[in-house]
């Protein structure tokens, strides 16, 4: 029997790139997420000189240095590639990254080559565009990407997405998961056909 597909996002998802630490060790902050509801950390800042000088420090850090799983992500990540196709679909870069776009995309796939050494590298795409991609089933952070006709869309709670409302999410076809026991749940004890 065939498996069927995933796409699976990597930023918010799998695990938390250094973004919110390096902000705050350039600003001398303690941001927390709970602080921030854009997608982009840097709307914290009004000065467009500081948020440039901010983009500049991003350059010279690896954004996965720092990187952590999210609690179960790995585990069931592991579970999940047993019985799924797993494709990792994420943005290569950042737009503001673009000046650093090899390095940024290097430092992501060392990440997911070491950390997640049961996946195969000849099943990542990197993409901004995730609408041209079919799947079964796809698992991201951004509402936006999943706005396309794949069966199940899974939203996965993070700090920029937590105020979209359940009546937005039925309207698009999605279900919101807060947890990796969730999607295993889900996914694992075949709760979504």
């Amino acid at each position: 029997m065939k498996k069927k597909k995933i796409l699976l996002d990597v930023d918010d998802v799998i695990c938390i790139p250094d973004f919110l630490y390096l902000l705050n060790k350039f600003m001398g902050t303690n941001y927390e997420f709970s602080d921030i509801n854009s997608y982009y950390l840097d709307d914290v800042i009004e000065d467009e000189e500081t948020k440039l000088n901010l983009n500049a420090y991003y350059f010279q850090h690896n954004l996965y240095e720092h990187a952590e799983f999210l609690p179960k992500a790995y585990e069931t990540i592991k579970k999940l590639n047993k019985e799924y196709d797993i494709y990792v679909c994420t943005a290569g870069v950042p737009p503001y990254l673009r000046e650093r776009a090899g390095r940024c995309f290097m430092d992501k796939y060392d990440y997911l080559i070491n950390k997640l050494p049961f996946l195969d590298p000849e099943k990542f795409i990197f993409t901004n565009s995730k609408g041209i991609i079919k799947a079964d089933i796809q698992i991201d952070d951004r509402l936006s990407n999943l706005e396309n006709d794949i069966p199940i869309k899974i939203l996965f709670t993070s700090y920029h997405n937590r105020n979209i409302t359940k009546e937005e999410l039925k309207e698009k076809g999605v279900v919101r998961v807060d947890s990796w026991e969730e999607i295993g749940n889900i996914l694992l004890n075949n709760k979504i056909n």
